[in-house]
């Protein structure tokens, strides 16, 4: 099976170069999936990591991360993970400490770990001695607590803000109705095992309750359904009373009178016309004289 981090070049000297670089500072080595761990001594790691940067090749600083085992002596490992740019190298280094034991700060050999030290300070309560601005840098002012800790509690009674009228944090109750807390993790869409509240308004539904609203169409109904709005539109017949009423010409009207495309064929409305409409058509239109106007009238 492949690895799945990214390949990276094989150091088979390497165990022998730890060893004989940092003596009795290095306290165990570990290669596992293709990557190598070594644990050193918490007071020496100062002076491990310029060893390492110096003799090594180990030029950055990637990151600096915490570790918690609840049950250990010494609970917390800080992990430092190195790069060595020239041979294509990574390197994990770890040093474990409790919570009252400060771990000596590595600022003066890389700078950046000013920052990353700020983090597991804040998430875990690790110590470090030396570092320049030691403090929370993640949780809000005034936060109590360590979040990452594997015993930092996940639900609580009290909130947090910062107060306009005393110029700091306020610790406060949590004014949401606690029933919200009890939590209903099962789907929606396979219903509760008891009524909802509003559920015995329905009454009448042939359902049991808990088994959800009932269905309105049957699988049978809702696949005719589609298949009908997925069948085409019936054919558009033509909108010209006669093919003369294109007015384009005999050409055009011959065109017109033949089967369109989709298949309508062009017909013709029979209109009702009456006697005196027929007679109308037939008879020329005459103009008509303009009227005289009655003698004896003022005009």
């Amino acid at each position: 099976m492949a690895h799945p981090a990214p390949l990276v070049a094989p150091q088979p000297t390497l165990a022998a170069a730890l060893k004989a670089l940092l003596g009795t500072d290095l306290l165990a080595h570990d290669f596992a999936a293709d990557e190598d761990s070594i644990t050193v001594d918490r007071a020496a790691v100062a002076g491990v990591m310029i060893a390492l940067r110096d003799n090594l090749e180990y030029q950055q600083l990637m990151e600096i991360a915490g570790v918690d085992y609840p049950d250990r002596a010494e609970r917390f490992e800080v992990v430092y993970h190195l790069l060595s740019v020239t041979k294509n190298h990574r390197l994990r280094v770890r040093v474990s400490t409790d919570e009252a034991t400060p771990v000596p700060t590595i600022v003066p050999v890389w700078p950046n770990a000013g920052w990353l030290e700020r983090e597991v300070f804040d998430m875990y309560g690790v110590l470090f001695a030396g570092n320049p601005d030691l403090r929370r840098i993640l949780t809000d002012y005034g936060f109590q607590g360590h979040p990452q800790r594997k015993d930092f509690p996940l639900t609580g009674y009290t909130e947090l803000r910062y107060s306009e009228e005393d110029k700091r944090v306020v610790y406060e109750p949590v004014k949401l109705a606690q029933d919200f807390r009890n939590f209903d993790f099962l789907s929606p869409w396979e219903g509760a095992d008891y009524v909802l509240p509003g559920d015995e308004k329905a009454g009448g539904t042939g359902e049991a309750p808990g088994k959800g609203a009932p269905t309105p169409m049957t699988s049978k109904e809702v696949k005719a359904a589609d298949d009908k709005a997925k069948a085409p539109p019936p054919p558009t017949p033509k909108t010209t009373d006669s093919p003369a009423q294109t007015g384009a010409g005999a050409k055009v009207n011959k065109a017109a009178a033949k089967t369109s495309r989709d298949g309508a064929k062009a017909t013709t409305s029979a209109k009702a016309k009456t006697p005196a409409t027929k007679k109308a058509e037939k008879a020329p239109a005459k103009p008509r004289a303009p009227r005289k106007p009655k003698a004896g009238g003022d005009a």
